[in-house]
């Protein structure tokens, strides 16, 4: 885990985290604030690394992060062989601006 506390209680964070983490390597991208995106990027790139090696081990542990089994078929199927010759930053944060409500910085988090 991070170091940031994003104003949630540890499992509460946690959680969120978890389902940022499953919806970016789902969807291909998702729209959160900043902090989220920043702090969800170190995750999926280690998701994303541990889909590279293929092995057994590696797909347990994201089995058990990610708890969605088309997701992680998906990872290790897809999106892992693509980034096979890139080492690490295979995500990209594009500002937007900053949200009505509350005046969040709003950003997109893809994957390259």
């Amino acid at each position: 885990m991070g170091y940031r506390k994003l104003g949630r209680p540890s499992a509460h964070r946690r959680a969120m985290l978890r389902n940022l983490v499953t919806s970016l390597l789902e969807h291909g991208k998702i729209k959160t604030t900043e902090t989220r995106a920043k702090e969800v990027r170190s995750l999926a790139e280690h998701m994303i690394t541990l889909g590279k090696s293929g092995d057994l081990h590696s797909r347990r542990q994201v089995m058990a992060y990610a708890q969605d089994e088309s997701t992680v078929k998906k990872l290790f199927d897809e999106i892992a062989p693509k980034y096979a010759d890139r080492n690490g930053g295979y995500t990209r944060i594009i500002k937007l601006g900053n949200r009505l409500g509350d005046g969040a910085l709003e950003v997109i988090l893809e994957l390259v």
